[in-house]
């Protein structure tokens, strides 16, 4: 008797344990932000997008892929021509996310690395196609326009396999050292030229100004030639007195000389 309830309690249990084994093989989960596609070994990749939550599947018949919907950022670099014929280097960051409907056909046609198959090569044919419109100096001066032209067909493009482009920016341009040292020596030659520009305008100023008090030099020499009559005397007696105010004034700042010597002939006793 015992025997045989120990039996039926094993067979329970081991029933409990195949049921337990099998609902749990018939249950996944779906994350938030993400989207799963049921894959039937039978009738194929299902239509259906399964929601975020715990869901049922068939066990050993179907299969859940999961997909990460939320935007995830990418960086794509570039090398390619300008119109000048001018190598640039490009990166441009791409925050994208698939579109949720279209998951059944793009796990059919791409794969779960949908975005590793796309992304570089459309990225790669609009910024080849938008830069050569520019030439090197205006992809730096007209950069908001060549993003917006990027960020416009690279949406349509991406738009065409399921993707949604959230955010487009060019986070580097750089140029060949070619074009970089010709813009250095470019730079050298406009502050050459903005120096000599400078040194002219500073030495017309100079003329000028030496003009300017040449002419008021002439003016007042014959303003005082008036005042003193035509004999020009007076102007002789106040040339000399000019004289010798700076005579004293030269002597009194020498360490040599504290006084004139009694005697000393200067310019104020000058013979008449």
């Amino acid at each position: 008797m015992a025997q045989r309830l120990f039996g039926a309690i094993g067979k329970i249990g081991i029933g409990l344990a195949i049921t337990g084994g099998v609902v749990q093989t018939a249950l996944f989960n779906v994350d938030g932000g993400h989207r799963a596609v049921i894959f039937d070994r039978f009738r194929g990749v299902q239509e259906t997008v399964v929601g975020e939550g715990t869901h049922f599947l068939i066990p050993w018949v179907q299969k859940p892929i999961i997909f990460d919907c939320r935007s995830r950022p990418r960086n794509v670099p570039v090398i390619t021509g300008s119109k000048d014929l001018q190598n640039v280097n490009i990166t441009l960051r791409i925050l994208f996310r698939p579109v949720i409907n279209h998951l059944p056909k793009m796990y059919t046609n791409l794969g779960v690395d949908y975005d590793e198959r796309v992304l570089p090569s459309i990225t790669t044919e609009v910024l080849k196609a938008v830069v050569a419109q520019f030439d090197a100096s205006e992809l730096i001066t007209n950069r908001e326009i060549v993003s917006q032209r990027v960020s416009e067909e690279l949406t349509d493009r991406a738009g065409t396999f399921g993707l949604i482009l959230d955010d487009i920016s060019l986070t580097h341009l750089t140029f060949g050292t070619e074009f970089t040292a010709a813009v250095e020596l470019k730079q050298v030659a406009q502050q050459d030229a903005e120096r000599a520009r400078y040194v002219v305008e500073k030495a017309e100023q100079q003329k000028i100004a030496a003009v300017i008090s040449a002419e008021g030099d002439t003016q007042a020499a014959q303003l005082l030639a008036k005042a003193f009559g035509d004999a020009g005397e007076g102007l002789v007696e106040l040339r000399k007195l000019e004289a010798a105010e700076d005579i004293a004034y030269q002597l009194s700042r020498s360490r040599n000389v504290v006084y004139l010597p009694h005697g000393q002939q200067t310019l104020l006793s000058l013979p008449q």
